[in-house]
């Protein structure tokens, strides 16, 4: 068997711009300075990257100090419980966090933060590190004042509307389930070349939890639909935006969408749509209605606002294709991943992420030399229905540069396409459902960048 001398690995610099760098960063997005965020970027992430790798080698002499002298923590009492009342992380952690991308937006409130997926493990999002999109800034709202109105856009398609409060919806049949929730735009900045520098910035508008509420058709059955007349729902929020959704009625049928409360075992948190979201797997996340507060059953699409000029696939001849809603195949490896490091040569486990929002992930095949060949990997149980599915390989870096990429196959067949693929279809002035292979360069200095291949 192969001998398996680990390597180091050194994370990605979280901290890229500080406050100066942040507000330089926006002025020149407003003078319309294009690349300005990935020099921005890659200057400061330069200088980061410098130390982990001058603190990697410490003489040890003739042993470890940390295991020949007892630490405080091994010698005296300990903090005592319920210290903080909800918990938080170590000290140590306190870099892993979602992230702004300075100078996306004009105001934070309509703005996204990022997961920093390439700080996590298994397939589930911490609530507390789900990353957000906000068209109007967040609200913490009062359950008890929270309504859910339930209409039709004529009496023959629903035929007793009602009005639930939370505490009728959280009595009906529940069920909770795992599914990943991805925003349209993400990987958006990254169509017509690199944009940013790491994993967090390129694919962290993705985040997978445990939900937990009422079938949407259990509601709606309450209500009297008659599904023959009835083949759409709107969706609205209660945030300033009133955001709005057209859902087709076959998922709904099939008892996908989900009126939910529940996010990885407790209530959902504020920004994530406290106290009722949808819950629509396999969809772009803006149909994830926050704020829930009045569904309304009609037989056409209800072209609103941000279904007719946003959330639209822009096509190489300038129409606007609509409606394109489900996530296609895609896949993301996380480590090793923009801004990492690695400090040695030896034995490393590629990991990264799959999903597809047309059911299971079925293959997930890694290359390190740009995609001229091919070793499948292993999917880590649990694989699961629009979720997000962990996979691995095995890896013994020789200290050469290295292309690393990975690329998905779900059970329809559907296979993740390169950007030459894409773009053969798409161009390259698209924001939505950017689905490409993501290729990482390690480098002979073992540091990671984001690249695109033609």
């Amino acid at each position: 068997m192969e001998s398996r001398i680990s390597g180091r690995l050194a994370k990605a610099p979280e901290g890229f711009l500080d406050q100066a760098g942040v507000r330089e960063v926006v002025a020149q997005a407003r003078d319309g300075r294009r690349d300005f965020i990935r020099r921005a970027f890659a200057a400061a992430g330069a200088a980061a990257v410098a130390v982990p790798a001058s603190r990697a080698a410490a003489a040890v002499g003739n042993g470890d100090p940390a295991i020949l002298n007892l630490p405080a923590h091994s010698r005296g009492l300990g903090q005592p419980v319920v210290t903080d009342g909800y918990g938080r992380p170590s000290q140590y952690e306190v870099n892993v966090q979602r992230r702004q991308s300075p100078g996306l937006t004009q105001t934070p409130q309509s703005s996204v933060s990022f997961a920093p997926l390439q700080s996590l493990f298994g397939i589930v999002t911490p609530s507390g590190l789900h990353f957000e999109r906000h068209h109007q800034g967040w609200w913490d709202v009062d359950p008890v004042g929270h309504r859910l109105m339930v209409t039709g856009s004529d009496a023959r398609i629903l035929k007793s509307p009602r009005v639930f409060t939370m505490d009728e919806l959280m009595r009906l049949p529940s069920v909770s389930r795992f599914h990943f929730i991805e925003c349209g735009a993400n990987s958006g900045m990254e169509w017509g070349n690199v944009a940013v520098p790491t994993c967090q910035y390129t694919h962290g508008m993705l985040s997978c939890s445990e939900f937990t509420g009422v079938p949407l058709r259990i509601v709606l059955d309450m209500c009297g639909v008659d599904y023959k007349r009835a083949r759409f729902v709107l969706g609205e929020g209660a945030d300033g935006s009133s955001m709005t959704r057209t859902i087709a009625m076959e998922l709904v049928e099939s008892g996908e969408v989900l009126l939910a409360y529940g996010q990885n075992g407790e209530m959902l948190r504020p920004e994530n749509g406290y106290p009722l979201r949808l819950v629509v797997p396999g969809v772009q996340g803006v149909s994830w209605i926050k704020y829930l507060r009045r569904i309304e059953v009609g037989d056409k699409p209800y072209a609103t606002k941000d279904e007719a000029v946003h959330y639209i696939d822009l096509m190489p001849d300038g129409r606007h294709r609509q409606y394109t809603s489900t996530h296609a195949c895609k896949s993301v490896v996380t480590t090793p991943s923009g801004g990492q490091v690695l400090l040695d040569k030896g034995f490393y486990s590629i990991s990264g992420l799959a999903w597809s929002g047309r059911g299971k992930v079925r293959q997930v095949d890694v290359s390190v030399d740009g995609g001229r060949n091919w070793r499948k990997a292993q999917l880590q149980t649990p694989v699961l229905s629009k979720c997000l599915t962990r996979f691995s390989l095995d890896w013994n870096w020789d200290g050469k540069p290295a292309l690393v990429q990975s690329r998905a196959t779900d059970e329809t067949g559907y296979v993740q396409p390169n950007y030459q693929q894409l773009r053969a279809v798409r161009s390259t002035r698209s924001i939505y459902h950017n689905n490409a292979i993501q290729t990482w360069l390690v480098q002979q200095s073992g540091e990671v960048k984001n690249v695109q291949l033609s």
